[in-house]
């Protein structure tokens, strides 16, 4: 009676979500402050002021039909000129605002891009750890997605494990760098590597191979880490922005992507994005909040506070004997377990209110993803926690 692929999803949330859900149970019944919950990655930090400015000013001296109405489907002109604008005095591009599409978010980015670029027997790369919705946003398009190892420790690209993924089919590549759930950052080397990688494959393979980098991260990274701007280094590149976490608005669900001007076919290229939106209902983002967005283009929330909790978790929780990723971006901690069942040792964990994910749905068996969004007060006080869960597996 209903397509049956959907119902499973519907009826199954993500392991991230279950244990969100736990946690909201498990605070109703013996209070918050007595529960640590690292589970998911909903930004502690406030916007900026500027955002509460911009939106005040908006409802007060702008028209209010045109600012609820409707908007361009692919996002109001001078909104989507103002991105362009600013990202080129930022990263010394050439964009126009006919390269921009708003959106619903990263995940509606992602969504269009995937499905305007994929198509039965196709296939898509992604470098673990990744984040497990991927496999949901391209599962009507009927590709494949290909998960390749990156290198221990490290979590950068192996290049020895990609070239044996790589084949004729092959026709996207995702990178999310800040990463969830690691927080690493791809080194400028591994980019450069990577882009010429993927140049050869398609002069090999006789089509084009798209990057898609998957952006919500990129302003969260600390001690002047780069995040390379993929558009500068590779042609066929789409790139999938969202404001949820630089200026803490994920529920406002706004982003755009970005069709690079250098794309191969670049007129079929944006219209193939224009059409995603239009089958998939992902038209006319938020009318509002593309003005807002518009107002406080070169805005980020505090994210010194973001540092401040990753410096404090980092060093207490290697200082207690955990193996754990060191993170230049983004807020999570990728921690080893201290069992080889991550499941198991997340349960165990639950016995000490702390509550965090196993990262096989990552695709990194073996490790639990701690989200550091929160308050640091909670830090802190599950700092007594995280020690005796370790002293545990000791004795």
């Amino acid at each position: 009676m209903y397509t049956e692929s959907l119902v499973k999803l519907g009826k199954v949330r993500s392991e991230i979500r279950e244990i969100f859900e736990y946690g909201n149970k498990r605070k109703a019944e013996i209070g918050a402050e007595n529960v640590y919950d690292f589970s998911i990655g909903n930004p502690s930090v406030p916007a900026p002021k500027s955002v509460d400015e911009a939106i005040k000013d908006l409802v007060e001296n702008f028209d209010s039909v045109a600012l609820h109405g409707y908007t361009s489907a692919q996002g109001d002109a001078k909104v989507r000129n103002t991105i362009a604008e600013y990202t080129n005095q930022r990263f010394g591009t050439e964009l126009t605002g006919d390269n921009i599409y708003m959106t619903c978010g990263a995940a509606a980015s992602l969504t269009i891009v995937l499905n305007a670029i994929l198509g039965k027997d196709d296939e898509c790369i992604v470098f673990t750890p990744f984040f497990p919705e991927y496999g949901v946003f391209m599962e009507r398009t009927g590709a494949k997605l290909v998960s390749v190892e990156s290198e221990q420790g490290t979590f950068q690209i192996d290049f020895n494990h990609l070239e044996k993924a790589i084949n004729e089919k092959t026709k996207a590549v995702i990178i999310n760098s800040p990463n969830n759930p690691s927080g690493v950052v791809y080194t400028e080397e591994k980019i450069k590597e990577l882009c010429s990688f993927l140049e050869k494959k398609q002069e090999e393979y006789g089509h084009p191979i798209f990057l898609i980098t998957d952006e919500p991260y990129r302003e969260l990274v600390y001690d002047d880490t780069k995040v390379p701007y993929l558009v500068n280094y590779y042609d066929n590149t789409f790139i999938c922005y969202s404001y949820s976490k630089a200026l803490s608005l994920p529920g406002e669900r706004i982003g755009y992507i970005v069709v690079s001007p250098k794309i191969v076919n670049f007129s079929d290229a944006y219209a193939a994005v224009c059409g995603s939106g239009r089958a998939l209902g992902y038209v006319c983002a938020s009318s509002m909040y593309q003005r807002v967005i518009e107002k406080c283009i070169a805005d980020t929330a505090d994210i010194s506070i973001y540092k401040e909790n990753r410096d404090l978790l980092y060093n207490s929780l290697t200082e207690m004997g955990y193996e754990c990723v060191y993170p230049d971006g983004a807020f999570y901690l990728f921690v080893k377990a201290l069992e080889e069942d991550s499941h198991a040792f997340c349960e165990k964990a639950k016995d000490y209110e702390l509550l965090l994910v196993p990262a096989d749905s990552f695709g990194t068996p073996g490790y639990v993803r701690i989200s550091y969004c929160v308050q640091t007060k909670q830090i802190e006080e599950a700092l007594p926690a995280f020690k005796a869960l370790a002293e545990s597996y000791q004795k």
